[in-house]
């Protein structure tokens, strides 16, 4: 490196740069640990260098690892690299990440060339890639304009570092002292308004730029019980598991709802057959395809029957944005009607249960509407008649189970005469003899509902749901088990519901002939969670999770297209409102204008008096400020000591002048002594040299005994001349 560098502006860009690349690589990595893609050993590892390494810049220390130690880890790692691939990980991808995080610790503490820094922003640059690939939350987006500033300011500096190296960029020291003073808050503002400037582009570009169908990051979902808990057999206690997250599964809006009136069950998928311990819904693969009508939407069948009509219900529309948890069931409230999204094929079965069969869209955002029905107890309690034929019979099967549940069931509905009044004293016997738990056994029972019953007495929503079921089913009346969710904490920034996995529910379903099908929900309620201030933070949090999914993950034509119609109705309204203001004005400014005439052809002279008032007003105001730039100079010039640095310059000016007629002329680059060493007369040149002397120390010292000098220094060289 030159000796450019080991001056005071050099010094402070090494510094700042190693700090700001030093913040990029750990940013980039905070986002990719923060997406789950790495396993704990490569987040401690790696955590534990960029501390390390943090300390010794923040102490401005310097350790290095030697260049044959390098050399001996990277041979040595190749042994672990294959333990690792074919022993520990016995995956090719993650022992090549272990790789590559190996590189970047020992590439951390080995930094001496300009190629390593380069190695590293690379290696940042590839980890806020991979961090981009493996999530959609909006948690990235912070992370990244972090990383875009560091980024910046990193290759802003590595760019001024190689310019001093290379000895483009030669300053006088005086000055160089001062830049490197100034040149932290310099960066400080240039950086953060590059990135808006960057950030601003490609936000344009995104929203105006045409968007193809496919969504790709959209059809990413991390490994969870998620998507199990709603297949096509659910074991009894998957739905507990997920329970215990408490994960965001969905964001529902309903059309009117301004202040959270509903609390809805939200219905995934329809169960009817039951071993003692799954429950499977056998008709999955007979779902059928769902007729789209001219509108585009899809015309749902009603789950209460083709031939049923319900009495009583409530119409709503809602809007629905799942997350990317790998499910393609869509989850609607009773009684859905119509389903609307960009979906090529969606197919339902005889459960009433709605898939996605478009592997090109996984589930991410649609519409519907379904009609909430009103049921009367009377009109229940009247309901008589058998199943359509075209009913599995799985809806009344019953396992091979303890009899006494099937005794128990007798027991209950004892004084019960109608489906109706059993199905509400089983549910009212479970809500108010059973505890609400989501600790499962240690050891899986033989028989898991004959243990909720009869010794646990305590579980979560499947077993309430199953032993009702059967109980149901050993008296006669036709059941399925439904799971999905259950209410959701509502958001009034949003106006939309937050449900999240520890909402997921499983409830019963009963038949009842000329009705169809009924939701009964013998789970006890749970505590509702107090609202903290917290709490109230988080949904501010979750309301910008929420705009990030809907308008950057699944940003699309249909987006756009609605971005569009709003952004040219609100410009009409600008541009109308700024008409209506125009004519406003125009008939304002004609009225004063008429009324102005009329006052001036009453009394000419007056008007005549104030024009000419008012013109010699202007004029002095135009003239007042480069009279007072007059009066400032002529009294500096006589006054040099009370302004050295202004007299200083107005003196120096004026010497430039005198030579010039000589035939010295100054150059951009030149100083006062430049300009001294080119005058071929020795007395000439030593009367500038003096003036030079006390020039510098006026101006950059603020000497007034120099400044009181240089009148004097001045027509030594003006008479000079002559």
């Amino acid at each position: 490196m030159s000796s450019a560098m080991s001056s005071p502006a050099s010094a402070a860009i090494q510094r700042y740069f190693e700090v700001s690349l030093y913040l990029m690589i750990l940013t980039a990595f905070g986002a990719l640990a923060s997406t789950g893609g790495l396993d704990l050993p490569g987040v401690v590892l790696v955590g534990g260098a960029l501390v390390v390494r943090g300390y010794l810049i923040a102490r401005r220390k310097r350790w290095l690892i030697p260049q044959r130690w390098t050399t001996y880890l990277t041979l040595a790692y190749v042994a672990v690299y294959l333990a690792d691939y074919f022993v520990v990980s016995q995956s090719l991808l993650t022992a090549t990440v272990h790789l590559v995080l190996f590189g970047l610790v020992v590439r951390l503490f080995s930094v001496e060339r300009e190629r390593d820094h380069y190695l590293l922003a690379v290696l940042a640059f590839l980890m806020i890639l991979a961090a981009s690939l493996l999530t959609v939350d909006s948690l990235f987006l912070m992370s990244f304009g972090v990383f875009l500033l560091a980024a910046i300011l990193t290759f802003v500096l590595m760019e001024m570092r190689h310019s001093l190296g290379s000895g483009l960029t030669v300053a006088r020291e005086p000055r160089e002292a001062r830049r490197s003073r100034r040149l932290g808050y310099t960066l400080a503002t240039l950086a953060p308004v590059l990135m808006g400037l960057v950030l601003a582009g490609g936000a344009a570009i995104f929203f105006l730029m045409p968007r193809s169908a496919a969504q790709y990051l959209s059809a990413y979902s991390h490994p969870s019980d998620f998507s199990v808990g709603f297949s096509e057999q659910v074991q009894l206690g998957r739905i507990g598991q997920i329970q215990q997250s408490n994960a965001v599964a969905m964001h529902i809006r309903i059309d009117g709802d301004e202040h959270g009136n509903y609390s809805l069950l939200w219905r995934g998928v329809g169960l009817s057959e039951f071993d003692g311990r799954t429950w499977s819904n056998p008709y999955r693969r007979l779902a059928t395809p769902v007729r789209r009508a001219a509108d585009g939407n899809f015309q749902l069948r009603a789950l209460t029957g083709a031939s049923v009509q319900v009495p009583h219900s409530r119409a709503i529309h809602y809007h629905v944005l799942m997350e990317p948890l790998g499910s393609n069931v869509f989850f609607l409230t009773m009684q859905p009607r119509l389903l609307a999204g960009n979906y090529r094929m969606v197919t339902q079965d005889a459960a009433g249960a709605v898939y996605n069969v478009d592997g090109t869209h996984p589930v991410s955002q649609y519409e519907a509407d379904s009609e909430l029905p009103l049921n009367l107890a009377e009109d229940l309690q009247r309901s008589q008649g058998l199943m359509p034929p075209e009913y599995p019979a799985a809806y009344l099967q019953v396992p091979a189970l303890d009899i006494q549940i099937p005794q128990l069931a007798r027991q209950i509905t004892a004084g019960a005469t109608n489906s109706y009044d059993k199905a509400a004293a089983i549910e009212q016997y479970l809500k108010t003899n059973f505890s609400y738990t989501l600790e499962l056994p240690s050891t899986p029972p033989e028989d898991p509902v004959a243990n909720f019953l009869f010794e646990r007495k305590a579980g979560h929503c499947e077993y309430y749901a199953s032993a009702m079921a059967v109980m149901l089913r050993s008296v006669g009346v036709p059941t399925r088990v439904i799971t999905g969710f259950r209410g959701g904490e509502f958001n009034d920034v949003t106006r939309s519901y937050v449900v999240r996995e520890s909402n997921a529910h499983a409830w019963v379903e009963v038949y009842f002939p000329g009705t169809g099908w009924v939701s009964f929900d013998p789970t006890p309620s749970t505590p509702g969670l107090s609202r903290t201030g917290w709490s109230r933070a988080m949904l501010y949090f979750d309301a910008m999770g929420s705009f990030w999914r809907e308008w950057v993950v699944n940003y699309d034509s249909a987006h756009q297209k609605g971005l569009g119609e709003e952004v040219n109705q609100s410009t009409r309204a600008w541009v109308d409102r700024v008409r209506r203001w125009g004519q406003k004005e125009h008939e304002r400014l004609l009225a004063v204008a008429r009324s102005t005439g009329l006052r001036m052809a009453r009394s000419p002279e007056r008007w005549i008096e104030g024009g000419i008032a008012s013109l010699l007003l202007v004029g002095l105001l135009v003239g007042a400020r480069p009279a007072w730039r007059g009066m400032r100079r002529s009294w500096v010039q006589r006054n040099p000591e009370k302004a050295p640095k202004q007299a200083a310059s107005l003196w120096y000016f004026r010497m430039l002048r005198v030579v010039a007629r000589s035939g010295v002329k100054k150059h951009p680059a030149d100083t006062a002594r430049d300009v001294a060493r080119r005058v071929n007369d020795p007395a000439m040149r030593a009367r500038m040299v003096r003036f030079s002397e006390a020039y510098e120390s006026a101006r950059f010292d603020d000497d007034a005994e120099a400044a009181r000098r240089l009148p004097e220094l001045y027509e030594e060289i003006a008479n000079g001349r002559k």
